[in-house]
């Protein structure tokens, strides 16, 4: 197996770095789980019979590689579809658009990701990493991004490295598109697929399904008065790759969030005008942004007129060259069937028993990736530790009665808050809590202190540093606390038991 020859050593300049010294190695033995009592799991006073099941994994993103990763250390037999010709899902960047700007014809030509040229990560490698397979940097390779802020191909080739140390790799199918699952006899899937080299679909039977598709391909748009019929040029950020598009225009950007913000930045360096509509600010709201003379912030659109002006809730017009969607992405399966026993309704897939399950389908059918506003791939990590827990028999689910019961609570509670359907995945508030509990299921180690420390740390950081967050910030004490907890994972003189 690969190995990965690293030295932690820490510089001037605020960056961390691996000089080649040391060797990192993951822990390949499979992670110990015990049966827990009561309220985490219901307990059982005899042995399981441990089960070695079929699984298709759809998708070779980051969720489908860790998906696949712990399956096969739990002793499934795994094959990954992936219907691009590399892994790494919405991190593989590509120049090219789809034919629908917008995003919404039927019969566009789809790209699956969603990158922009100059996408960093909001989050440092120190948390986004798996956690027995650190994302460090790389020293001496001039192909590789040293920043605590990568770019976009840096965690591209980081999720390479995962699928070759691992073996993953060697799983996937890559260029073959899943077109059908379907339920078969004896709670069974049959995976319909078409490979790009032709040879028609093939038919396959699973024991299980994980599904691993991702959420930033199907884009989602706001509904105003007057979007159908307004004359402008009209995108969706999932086709943005640069901001020479938009030169010399007068752009309307609706959106808040980290794509809206880095994009709406980018672009004002070019554009004329730059308005942000936001339907989380007060409808009163009319400001310019600091730091810009040619951009503002508004509460969101209240309509919009063929002569090319839009009105904003806070009354003032823009006559605008284009509007640029930055408002996200709607959960899409157009493979799945399962006749009614999960739907997607206003972007709530459901019923899932803890965004992963559903009760009629559990454990035979799970979902890895589905909640948001989360540090990704250790929540990834996580889910994918239950599921393969679950197929083997070695964890113990509730009733379907009792998972059902579950979500009813659980979306009762969501109404009760007056929370929007739309937000039921939206674990930003939670997301640890959320981990803690997967954990638990598993009888692996919580998240570590300093991943929680750090995550919030960043937070107060973008909030005060919004232009220079990446590059400056305050909370080495808690890189060091990373990188030493790094150290479990090298060959000087750990034990892999």
């Amino acid at each position: 197996m690969m190995k990965i020859l690293q030295k932690i050593m820490v510089i001037s300049n605020n960056s961390i770095v691996l000089s080649q010294s040391a060797t990192i190695r993951p822990i390949l033995k499979t992670p110990r789980c015990r049966f827990l009592s009561d309220s985490v799991v219901h307990s059982t006073t005899m042995q399981p019979t441990l089960a070695s099941r079929h699984v298709a994994v759809i998708g070779a993103g980051a969720g489908g590689l860790i998906a696949a990763r712990e399956l096969w250390r739990e002793g499934h037999k795994v094959v990954v579809f992936e219907r691009e010709d590399q892994v790494g899902g919405t991190w593989v960047y590509t120049p090219k658009v789809e034919s629908d700007p917008i995003g919404i014809h039927p019969n566009r030509t789809t790209v699956h990701s969603s990158m922009y040229e100059s996408l960093r990560t909001n989050l440092p490698r120190e948390v986004m990493g798996f956690r027995d397979y650190p994302f460090v940097a790389r020293e001496g390779d001039e192909e590789r991004d040293p920043r605590r802020f990568p770019g976009h191909k840096e965690v591209l080739m980081y999720l390479k490295d995962f699928s070759r140390e691992f073996g993953v790799a060697e799983m996937v199918r890559l260029e073959t598109e899943v077109v059908v699952v379907d339920a078969a006899e004896g709670g069974r899937w049959k995976v319909k697929s078409r490979s790009k080299g032709g040879g028609g679909v093939e038919d396959e039977i699973y024991d299980a399904v994980v599904v691993c598709n991702g959420h930033f391909t199907e884009p989602r748009l706001p509904q105003f008065t007057g979007i159908n019929t307004w004359k402008g040029k009209q995108f969706h950020s999932h086709n943005y790759r640069h901001p020479e598009p938009f030169r010399d225009q007068v752009v309307i950007l609706i959106g808040s969030s980290a794509s809206a913000v880095d994009i709406s930045r980018e672009i004002a360096g070019v554009a004329k005008e730059v308005h942000i509509a936001s339907r989380s600010v007060a409808d009163e709201t009319l400001q310019k942004q600091p730091g810009y003379d040619n951009m503002w912030l508004h509460s969101m659109i209240e309509n919009a007129h063929d002569d090319g002006s839009v009105v904003f809730k806070d009354g003032s017009v823009v006559l605008a060259d284009t509007i640029l969607h930055c408002t996200g992405y709607k959960y899409h399966f157009p493979f799945l069937e399962t006749n009614g026993t999960v739907t997607v309704d206003d972007n709530r897939v459901g019923p899932l028993y803890k965004h992963v399950l559903p009760p009629a389908s559990a454990p035979s059918l799970s979902f890895v990736g589905i909640p948001w506003k989360v540090v990704p791939f250790p929540l990834f990590e996580f889910q994918s530790k239950w599921i393969a827990g679950l197929l083997s028999n070695r964890i113990a689910l509730p009733s379907k009665e009792e998972m059902m019961e579950d979500v009813k609570a659980f979306y009762s509670l969501l109404e009760a808050s007056g929370t929007p359907k739309r937000y039921t995945h939206n674990l930003g508030g939670c997301q640890f809590e959320y981990d803690d509990w997967i954990a638990a299921q598993c009888g692996c180690p919580v998240s570590e202190e300093w991943r929680k420390q750090m995550y919030s740390e960043v937070s107060k950081n973008k909030c005060a540093r919004p232009e220079t967050y990446r590059d400056e910030w305050e909370d080495d004490h808690l890189v060091l606390q990373a990188y030493e907890d790094f150290k479990k994972y090298t060959l000087n003189g750990v034990s892999n038991g």
